[in-house]
């Protein structure tokens, strides 16, 4: 999309995404180290909870490894929709004064998002080295899983930035969806806990649950349980992929429908 933008919107878009990630750690002491200590501090936390007291992960290898990066990838899925959610508002006097794509703003704050998730990856493959797990090709499909996880995270922020314009409430309810869906993921505990295999398989429906399963099947343990594994390969394991096209797109229709009244309903 950023290729059909005049050079005058390039350089708008460039100044966007390097403002949102100024802003972000603006007046703080640490700045941009944030990023990387924020998802370090929560690992350290839910480790020694989970696994020191309540004992859960033991029996999966490289469990430290394994819980940081579900953490980092829930995370991205988190900033990048809870940023996306206020940056039209947040955006309103540049709207009012400026024509410019509106989706142009939502879309800088998910790459400053992506930008905090790239410097979080580098903490994890530090991780993988101290815990010597072995680097496989299996690597080579966390780029895939990451991309399913940006653009069902993009389809959300589309939608929920623009109903935020109109419905404010809308911040609230979906931080109650994070909570909510924060437990249903397995980040802090291996899914065979769950110990019921419907339930399993309606859990690994969720695209980012299939995500970040599939990165720790492939970068990690073949301990993880995974989509293609608890399907036995047939044709449900394309759901999760066909509910981000649907979420995507209904996201983007909505967006559209609503974006020649962002400037009047700020």
């Amino acid at each position: 999309m950023i290729n059909y933008l005049s050079k005058e919107n390039k350089a708008l878009f460039s100044e966007l995404v390097r403002t949102d990630f100024k802003l972000r750690y603006q007046g703080s002491i640490l700045g941009y180290t944030w990023s990387l200590l924020r998802p370090l501090l929560l690992f350290v936390i839910l480790y020694i909870v989970f696994v020191y007291f309540l004992h859960i992960g033991n029996d999966i290898p490289h469990y430290p490894v394994y819980l940081l990066l579900g953490i980092v990838m829930w995370n991205f899925f988190v900033e990048m929709t809870m940023q996306s959610l206020g940056s039209i508002v947040g955006r309103g006097d540049l709207i009012r004064k400026i024509r410019i794509p509106r989706w142009m703003v939502v879309f800088s704050s998910s790459i400053s998002a992506t930008i905090n998730l790239l410097l979080s990856l580098v903490v994890v493959f530090v991780f993988m080295v101290v815990n010597q797990v072995p680097l496989t090709l299996g690597i080579l499909m966390l780029p895939v899983y990451l991309v399913m996880i940006y653009v069902f995270a993009l389809g959300l922020s589309l939608f929920l930035s623009a109903a935020y314009v109109k419905f404010r409430d809308v911040s609230y309810i979906w931080e109650v969806v994070l909570q909510a869906g924060f437990y249903a993921t397995p980040i802090i505990y291996p899914l065979q806990l769950v110990n019921n295999e419907l339930v399993e398989k309606i859990l690994l429906m969720n695209p980012v649950a299939q995500a970040i399963q599939g990165s720790r099947y492939n970068l990690i343990t073949h301990d993880a349980l995974t989509t293609y594994g608890m399907w036995g390969g047939s044709w449900y394991v394309i759901i999760p992929s066909v509910f981000v096209g649907i979420v995507f797109l209904c996201g983007l229709l909505y967006f559209k429908s609503q974006a020649n009244y962002f400037a009047e309903n700020i």
